[in-house]
């Protein structure tokens, strides 16, 4: 049973990783165009994602009892 659950949650992982930094890499795109960074902008929504992702899938790991 436990095996199931574990499946489950852990099966969106990779999935939900990619999707916050692509949020995030397109805000910085967004970003990068308005003020014109010449691709700064793409670059700080990148470094800013992983950090944004890893916490996220921590704080859903702990709640979900695997952390």
């Amino acid at each position: 049973n436990n095996f199931w659950k574990a499946a489950a949650i852990l099966s969106g992982v990779g999935i939900y990783i990619a999707a916050v930094i692509f949020i995030c890499l397109y805000i910085g795109g967004l970003v990068n165009d308005f003020f014109a960074l010449n691709g700064k902008g793409r670059l700080i929504g990148i470094i800013l994602g992983f950090p944004i992702a890893f916490y996220s899938v921590y704080r859903q790991l702990k709640r979900h009892g695997f952390i």
